[in-house]
């Protein structure tokens, strides 16, 4: 565990400032390889998503490289620093994150640079893997159950006794749209059942022959 405790070397020049040898350099460089790609690694197996975004995964795994670098100047001479930190003043990101869960990588992305660029190895490398154990808890864990789409086509008379097949099985559902044509209604509902083929045999007890139940992911729990 040696490796993993922070070993800054610093050694001063005639004006007092701390210079950086090759061997601390390289050995932030080295961890931060090493935790960059065990987060790529969970942003591609653990992260279940719809669409995976790759380069959204290349840049969160190259960019500790920069920020542990930029730390390590920070601390070897103050102009740099203040050059550093009126630069990224000016700098505005305008990608926008259309995950929210990609902005617990992106910050993830940050401690990695930051902390390994303070050679507090250990504290990077615990911190990753109570976070892919968070996240995997999460990931698997559902509280509750996730609703259904009912699309349904019905006559007008046969609306009340619809509505109360729904009501024997769940008290949970929501009308999203109702359409009426020169045939009946066309409903769209969003609910939440048990057992969806008891939903369906109670339907059908009214006449209604043909349904459909989409299963989707959502973030709203019925």
């Amino acid at each position: 565990m040696d490796f993993f405790k922070k070993t800054l070397e610093i050694i001063s020049d005639s004006y007092g400032n701390p210079v950086l040898t090759t061997k601390v350099i390289l050995s932030v460089l080295l961890m931060v390889l090493i935790l960059c790609a065990y987060e790529f690694a969970v942003y591609r197996l653990v992260s279940h998503r719809t669409f995976y975004n790759k380069s959204f995964n290349i840049c969160i795994s190259v960019l500790p490289f920069f920020i542990s670098t930029i730390i390590l100047c920070l601390q070897s001479n103050i102009v740099i620093t203040l050059g550093t930190i009126g630069a990224l003043a000016i700098i505005r990101f305008r990608t926008a994150i259309k995950d929210p869960v990609d902005m617990l990588y992106l910050l993830w992305s940050i401690h990695i640079g930051i902390v390994c660029g303070c050679q507090l190895y250990e504290v990077a490398v615990l911190t990753s893997i109570v976070v892919t154990v968070v996240l995997l808890a999460l990931e698997n864990v559902s509280f509750g159950k996730l609703p259904l789409i009912l699309v349904i086509h019905c006559d007008e008379e046969q609306e009340t006794e619809l509505f109360q097949a729904i009501g024997s099985q769940t008290k949970k559902y929501r009308v999203k749209s109702r359409n009426y044509t020169g045939r009946g209604i066309d409903f769209v509902l969003e609910i939440s059942v048990k057992d969806p083929s008891l939903l369906a045999a109670e339907i059908k007890k009214t006449g209604i022959d043909r349904l459909s139940l989409i299963e989707y992911d959502s973030d709203s729990i019925l």
